[in-house]
């Protein structure tokens, strides 16, 4: 075998979800963000388009995404349905993490790529992310919701109109135990046909 699939299952199903509130404040250095994004840029893509746009947060850039998230969850919402507890994790969530990752999605120009494929090449890109952070024993969190992925974040990140941001993604250095995992059997979740 080219490379080791036992050591490529291991890090499929050591993959976590850890969230920002988790994260020492240890920086995450450049040469590992870098490496991070590389692998991203790898996951596949219908017809080359490589639709993917990362806008990188770090240090003072930090606290304008922070306050951009407020604002905008304050903007979204009605102010029946203001819930103070949301948004202070709008706000708190980058300034517990060293980087934040802005997943913008450029659409083809063409036209000739439909939004959904493109979608699913962003979804594969953070996918590699997230792989790519459990190498590192890094965590990573996915954010998406109304502030993180609708047209004022779109603006905000400067995306053309008919771009996309499709979230963001969250690094630091877990300051807990690597959580444990649990799915389903894959069994139960298989339809076999042969004829």
């Amino acid at each position: 075998m080219k490379y080791s699939v036992s050591d490529l299952n291991e890090l499929i199903r050591d993959r976590r979800t850890i969230y920002p509130k988790d994260y020492t404040t240890r920086e995450v250095h450049r040469d590992i963000i870098e490496r991070v994004l590389q692998n991203a840029t790898w996951a596949p893509t219908h017809g080359l388009t490589q639709p993917w746009r990362f806008t990188v947060f770090t240090n003072a850039a930090l606290s304008r995404l922070s306050a951009f998230l407020g604002d905008e969850y304050t903007r979204l919402t009605p102010p029946e349905k203001f819930l103070q507890k949301k948004f202070d994790n709008q706000t708190q969530r980058p300034l517990k993490s060293t980087v934040v990752i802005a997943l913008g999605m450029a659409r083809d120009p063409s036209g000739k790529i439909s939004e959904l494929e493109e979608m699913h090449a962003m979804a594969c890109a953070v996918q590699n992310m997230h792989l790519t952070c459990t190498a590192y024993g890094l965590g990573g969190f996915w954010q998406t919701g109304a502030a993180a992925t609708g047209d004022g974040i779109r603006a905000f990140l400067g995306l053309a109109e008919k771009d996309r941001c499709l979230g963001l993604f969250y690094i630091g250095y877990p300051a807990i135990e690597w959580p444990k995992g649990y799915r389903k059997s894959w069994v139960d979740l298989v339809k076999w046909e042969s004829e």
